[in-house]
């Protein structure tokens, strides 16, 4: 794959990523997985939830760089830039129902978005985003299924993220059981479809 076909699948999953996750954040039940840190470290240190996401992701990538820094490259950067940004960019473009019923199916729908974008940028092995890095790092090396690292590490900044003051809901759990699943089977989807083989 030539870097102009990289970029692009790095700018438009990260686009729909921070899309989704929006979706899912102001839906009203609560932060999404590594949504919920972000807003504890929003809070901790009061800035904004993009500024936060990058603030996380650089602990993350530093942590990469000495765990399997073959998960780091120039997309990790450029992910992580064009995401905060839109984070906050499309904060104020969410809105919403006075059906709560609605509404959590707009934040299953985030859900299935942030997945889908995070399997299109991971799909240009460019460098993972930093949360995707450490999931891809862990799976690699210790030969894990990534759905399984990922509910894992989802369970973790969520506990981190409730001490820091972020919120715990439905669309917590529902990102933990749904986030995992979603990113591994799309991958397999992308490398069927397009290069027409299975991907394991």
């Amino acid at each position: 794959m030539n870097i102009i076909k990289k970029i692009i699948y790095v700018v438009i999953g990260s686009v729909i990523a921070a899309f989704g996750i929006d979706l899912a954040i102001y839906a009203g039940f609560g932060g999404a997985t590594l949504a919920v840190l972000w807003q504890g470290v929003s809070h901790v240190l009061h800035i904004t939830l993009g500024q936060a996401s990058f603030v996380v992701s650089v602990v993350m990538i530093v942590f990469c760089l000495f765990y399997d820094r073959s998960q780091i490259y120039l997309g990790t950067i450029l992910y992580q830039i064009v995401y905060s940004v839109c984070t906050d960019l499309f904060q104020p473009l969410m809105h919403y129902t006075e059906t709560k019923i609605l509404n959590f199916f707009i934040m299953l729908m985030g859900i299935v978005l942030f997945a889908v974008g995070t399997a299109i940028y991971s799909y240009a092995d460019w460098g993972r985003g930093s949360y995707e890095a450490v999931t891809f790092a862990l799976a690699k090396k210790h030969s894990w299924q990534i759905k399984y690292v990922r509910i894992a590490l989802d369970a973790m900044v969520v506990l981190i993220g409730m001490f820091l003051g972020g919120k715990f809901g439905m669309c917590t759990i529902c990102t933990i059981l749904l986030s995992g699943v979603m990113i591994q089977k799309t991958l397999q989807l992308l490398h069927a479809m397009i290069e027409n083989k299975a991907f394991y």
